[in-house]
């Protein structure tokens, strides 16, 4: 997207921007609709209607098949189009490290879809818990699993704690929210690895405040329909959330393009790709380490700044200007923990002292249009809610439509 605003109105230039939905999506709030903090439309808004008013830019939605560099063709589901420059910024998703059929399981959060259903799962755990069951079906309902200690598997955690707590604690009579188990599983020897190991502990206390308990060294070696093994130990749980492992999209390794074990396409210092000056790679598609010698990290600033960057190096391509390397300005990482203070990495300070105003503002930073000009609203709407424990958007909405459902018997009558 700012990429696309970038070479907007530039005389000379049309653009065509072309994706699988009809939405822009802030990803860093997705946890929050998934948790039903906030509704799907408070972090998307049409494609169309945030570059209107750029009338060199074309917008269709589709699908890249594949792409013939060479021809400098993109092969789409509807036809081919031609380009003299490309720009892949087609993200990632989650990797289940060869187990691809524990996503039935264990969904991930990168879509607005999975934020949803996130969230019809975990709501709907309670309401069959209140039905009345054994206790240990109860049990197993009220139990949540969430698999990976990063960002997301951190603010997930915290965030049903929270729900657990506060947000639910008086909406059932024949069961005790607040006795929910959330669990969070990390691999490695502590959560938030990208943190200081002090801001890790301490969001490791602030989870565990919330009633969230945080195993670490423990890999998970199954998921099934009741719940997650970790080696010869089985914890049952009617809901678990993938947070781990990512893998970038298949296109880059379909174009034959040289890509890392993760299938991000290596880049150069300039973000195109070896032999096609004209084709460059952003986002968590790309590879880039000649910054710090290591891959720059999927978050939403890093393919900010690179979406700017490279409108800045076509329109001086066309202008017969020398390029400049991409550089990232690392301006820090955040980490939502319920209604606690947040947890930031900067480069001016490694403590706990930048929460409320700072996340408010870090946010502000992120959302750069319309749509996140709206979402960072809301956000400051959240300074509120985290006082008062607003209720947010906690709706079960279930993806099937149809009331004449083949192989389903009719519903009853009410009495």
């Amino acid at each position: 997207m700012n990429a696309a605003k970038g070479l907007g109105n530039v005389k000379g230039i049309d653009v065509t921007v072309v994706d699988r939905t009809n939405h822009h999506l802030f990803q860093p709030l997705l946890y929050q609709v998934a948790m039903a903090g906030l509704s799907p439309a408070d972090i998307a808004a049409p494609i169309r209607s945030m570059l209107s008013h750029y009338k060199n830019i074309c917008v269709l939605e589709g699908e890249i098949v594949s792409l013939d560099l060479d021809r400098k063709v993109a092969v789409v589901d509807f036809g081919e189009l031609a380009f003299d420059f490309l720009i892949m910024a087609c993200g990632a998703r989650h990797s289940y490290f060869g187990h691809d059929e524990w996503e039935e399981y264990a969904p991930g959060l990168k879509t607005l879809e999975q934020a949803t259903e996130i969230r019809r799962r975990v709501l709907s755990a309670y309401e069959k818990a209140e039905r009345g069951n054994s206790a240990d079906e109860r049990k197993r309902l009220l139990t949540f699993v969430v698999v990976g200690g990063g960002p997301t598997g951190v603010e997930l955690a915290g965030a049903i704690g929270e729900m657990s707590r506060f947000t639910l604690a008086k909406d059932f009579r024949h069961i005790d929210s607040k006795l929910a188990r959330v669990i969070l599983i990390e691999a490695g020897p502590r959560i938030l690895p990208q943190f200081s190991e002090q801001q890790a502990a301490r969001a490791t206390r602030d989870l565990e405040h919330l009633g969230a308990q945080v195993w670490t060294n423990s890999a998970v070696t199954k998921i099934d329909a009741d719940g997650v093994e970790i080696g010869g130990e089985r914890i049952r749980a009617a809901t678990v959330l993938w947070a781990a492992g990512v893998n970038a999209s298949p296109l880059g390794r379909a174009a034959n393009l040289e890509v890392d074990r993760s299938g991000r396409v290596v880049v150069e210092p300039d973000l195109s790709v070896k032999g096609h000056r004209n084709v460059f790679v952003a986002g968590d598609q790309a590879c880039f380490t000649h910054q710090t010698g290591k891959p720059l990290p999927g978050t939403a600033p890093v393919a900010m700044q690179q979406g700017r960057y490279l409108a800045k190096t076509i329109r001086a391509d066309l202008a017969g200007k020398t390029r400049e390397p991409f550089h990232f300005v690392d301006k820090g990482q955040m980490a939502t923990i319920g209604r606690s203070p947040r947890h930031c990495r900067s480069r001016q300070a490694e403590d706990r002292r930048l929460h409320g105003v700072a996340d408010l503002a870090s946010r502000a930073h992120l959302l750069s249009d319309r749509v996140q000009e709206s979402a960072a609203g809301r956000d400051a709407m959240g300074l509120v809610v985290f006082v008062v424990i607003h209720r947010g958007a906690r709706l079960i909405v279930s993806k099937e439509w149809r009331f004449n459902r083949p192989n389903t018997p009719p519903t009853p009558p009410n009495p």
